[in-house]
């Protein structure tokens, strides 16, 4: 039994989707759904054997930008997490959920006190060079008849 053919617009959509680490699976459905198109691949075969040097190309630009460029991700951004956060709370409360609502709102307070980054302060205030620890210095008297 022949494949049917792919449209451009279809293989542009798989690659892509690729190219931002989807899995073949959820790529597929995710083509069944779009464009109403059944697409399947055999894990047995290598992906981009044979595949045309316009579609390689597509892969590695789109995947160097969704690398690269993390803004286009709506749950990349503080303020994104947060509201998603203050819907969960608002529907745990509503539910009378209160520990799953403690720990969203512990969720939230870690959120906005940076827990979940890996930022550190590399200077002080206002850029000045931070504070050298300072120990305590121990001094030693010599004795009487040491001393000359």
């Amino acid at each position: 039994m022949a494949k049917a053919k792919l449209s451009d617009e279809v293989k542009t959509y798989i690659v892509q989707a690729l190219a931002c680490f989807d899995s073949p699976s959820v790529v597929a459905a995710a083509v069944k759904k779009e464009f109403g198109v059944d697409v399947s691949h055999d894990p047995n075969k290598k992906a981009a054997s044979g595949l045309a040097p316009k579609w390689k190309a597509l892969f590695g630009e789109t995947r160097k930008t969704f690398l690269e460029d993390t803004a286009t991700i709506a749950i990349s951004h503080r303020a994104v997490r947060l509201r998603a956060l203050q819907r969960m709370a608002d529907e745990t409360e509503i539910q009378s959920n209160m520990v799953l609502a403690a720990s969203l709102l512990k969720q939230a307070a870690e959120e906005v006190g940076n827990a979940y980054t890996n930022r550190r302060e590399l200077t002080g205030k206002d850029g000045k060079d931070l504070p050298v620890p300072v120990s305590p210095v121990t001094i030693f008297q010599l004795p009487d008849n040491d001393r000359s």
